[in-house]
């Protein structure tokens, strides 16, 4: 099994940034790809952006492309999501997922094999 673990939620004021990171545990080598979700209330989760190690690539929602950032350290399991420019739209519970090695990278965006329990991000002034 693979444990993930979210930090860096917050609040932040509309136009701030905040750094949001997950370090995965466990059977970090079934891992191939990892990425983020999000739900807002009364919303389903939407995919946000992910990452893949190889081939290195990532992918974004449209609703974040410019003001997102993934990135990550292979080797330490972890994955970041730099935010800036935040609006209230993007006030929501981030959840870090994983994808399981051997499955499309695409999963990521709809079925992830993991999920993290999720880190408050709150965009208001």
């Amino acid at each position: 099994q693979v444990q993930l673990v979210e930090s860096g939620g917050g609040l932040v004021q509309p136009g701030g940034s905040l750094r949001l990171s997950c370090a995965a545990s466990g059977r970090t080598s079934s891992i191939y790809s990892m990425g983020w979700f999000r739900q807002a209330p009364g919303k389903e989760r939407e995919f946000v952006a992910s990452r893949s190690g190889f081939p290195t690539g990532t992918y974004y929602a449209d609703s974040v492309k410019g003001r997102f950032t993934i990135s990550g350290d292979n080797a330490a399991n972890t994955v970041y999501l730099q935010m800036n420019t935040l609006k209230p739209e993007d006030t929501a519970v981030y959840f870090c997922v994983a994808l399981r090695r051997f499955r499309p990278v695409e999963a990521i965006r709809s079925d992830p094999n993991w999920w993290g329990q999720g880190t408050q991000v709150t965009v208001s002034s």
